[in-house]
């Protein structure tokens, strides 16, 4: 018995010849994924944070593993939702802008679909496909009815519809697709007792539970009390420049001080406290998989932004660091180490087939063709170099502009579809991208440019177009301002 058992140990850790991973006993892990909204990758204590609380995420970031380089496929919400949907670049599936926008100026953006299309086999299919019941909470924002979670492969759906965030984040929510509460019932907590009645139900199957919270999204509303701790703490800071660890940064420079905003991200973190509680409580702690990662930087580069990227640069909307760059954290017990940090840049993309690999389910090479299986990550192995590139044809909210970019090794370029003009970082030596270097390496530029432009051409990326209205004046400071919470 002794030496059958080895003998299909061996088989289900060959079911991917890049990874060392060997499941438990009882077979595959539960799956948790949380994706928060708008969190930048520096809002939590353990990515630099020391004005917000976050005790929960910097626990399972001590009890897992932390990645240092993760990339939103977008930088905005629906698009990298798609992605992680599907595990394909934006353009592949039409979606290159949040759904419901659309701002033109010198250029008409590129046509953007306003729902994930059914014939996308999403990772929620794979995950049902391969045994596991399936749940969604939280925002969805990739189309209406029709287009539901539960059309995607999800046998539950507590809060998902075409909305980009809530009406309000106390009850009388006005979220179709979840029953208002009690009068002043605060949405974060709604959500975590939505996940705590999930994992009950569930606690006798294999699941998987996508957790998307609309936080850390506008409108900025917290609990009374939280929002009065954070405005005793920020009094007793004398000197606001140095409430944040990175320091460097020199442009779009902002501290973290919005004590609304910070008692969001708190009121997140707890929501997320719930669920590692829940999960101890029922003894399913250590077959369960948990992942947090957020769908692009945080709001930072309008008047009263709420929060700070730094050391990156800008936020949301943009195609720099500050927009793109996430906080990554994995803790899968018995194979991520806890206390490791990860360096190697992984992108949205990497989840659908890495999460295939965590249930022991075949890869989809056809549907995932953009991401890669990064669990040899999780052990300390690696995994092969590639390029990583953007598409963002529109104009941001936040005051971005229609763009690409393509990271390629510590190299990136970002090339701004207005002008054609480009820029040149090198992220190994400037991650605060302050020295552009395009006149100075211009065979590199060529390099980049054209790895770009055949990019585009694989996935068949729309362009915009000239505005045969353009009169040269920008959209007004106030349309911006109150199309900032539109997404």
């Amino acid at each position: 018995m002794k030496f059958l058992r080895l003998i299909l140990l061996a088989f289900v850790a060959s079911l991917s010849s890049n990874s060392a991973v060997v499941f438990a006993k009882s077979g595959p892990p539960n799956i948790v994924f949380i994706l928060a909204d708008d969190l930048g990758v520096s809002d939590l204590g353990c990515t630099g944070s020391t004005f917000y609380d976050t005790p929960n995420l910097d626990q399972l970031a001590r009890e897992g593993m932390r990645f240092t380089q993760a990339y939103a496929a977008c930088p905005v919400c629906s698009p990298t939702r798609a992605a992680y949907m599907t595990g394909k670049y934006p353009p592949r599936t039409g979606i290159t802008d949040y759904i419901g926008g659309y701002h033109k100026e010198k250029l008409l953006p590129a046509p953007n679909q306003d729902h994930l299309a059914l014939e996308e086999f999403t990772i929620a299919e794979a995950l049902k496909a391969a045994g596991y019941v399936t749940a969604h909470v939280g925002k969805w924002h990739l189309g209406g009815e029709g287009f539901y979670p539960e059309q995607q492969g999800y046998d539950v759906n507590v809060g998902g519809c075409r909305a980009g965030h809530p009406p309000s984040y106390f009850s009388p929510y006005q979220i179709a697709t979840l029953p208002d509460g009690p009068k002043g019932e605060y949405l974060n907590d709604r959500l975590a007792t939505e996940c705590e009645k999930f994992l009950d139900e569930n606690k006798d199957h294999r699941f998987f539970l996508s957790f998307c919270q609309y936080a850390v999204h506008t409108p900025l509303q917290a609990k009374p009390d939280m929002i009065k701790k954070y405005e005793a703490k920020l009094a007793k800071i004398k000197d606001h420049s140095h409430d944040f660890r990175s320091e460097g940064a020199t442009r779009d420079r902002r501290v973290q001080n919005h004590p609304t905003y910070a008692a969001m991200v708190e009121s997140m973190d707890d929501a997320v406290g719930r669920i590692m509680k829940k999960l101890s409580a029922l003894g399913l702690d250590k077959n369960t998989v948990i992942i947090f990662t957020s769908d692009n930087g945080g709001l930072s580069t309008m008047n009263q932004a709420p929060t700070s990227n730094a050391p990156f640069r800008a936020g949301k909307g943009w195609l720099y660091e500050g927009g793109i760059r996430e906080p990554m954290i994995v803790k899968w017990p018995g194979v991520t180490k806890p206390k490791t940090l990860c360096n190697a840049p992984v992108i949205t993309m990497d989840f659908y087939p890495t999460l295939l690999h965590i249930a022991g389910a075949p890869q989809r090479p056809e549907q995932h063709r953009d991401g890669i299986d990064i669990t040899p990550l999780f052990t300390g192995g690696k995994i092969r170099e590639r390029n990583f590139y953007w598409h963002y044809p529109h104009y941001g909210n936040q005051g971005g502009q229609p763009g690409g970019a393509i990271r390629s090794g510590d190299w990136k370029l970002i090339e701004w579809y207005e002008s054609g003009r480009t820029e040149l970082y090198n992220l190994k030596n400037d991650k605060e991208e302050q020295h552009d270097l395009a006149s100075s390496e211009s065979t590199k530029v060529e390099e980049l440019e054209s790895q770009l432009a055949a990019w585009r051409k694989d996935v068949n990326a729309i362009m915009p177009t000239p505005n045969p209205d353009w009169t040269g004046e920008p959209r007004k400071k106030a349309n911006k301002a109150k199309a900032a919470v539109a997404e």
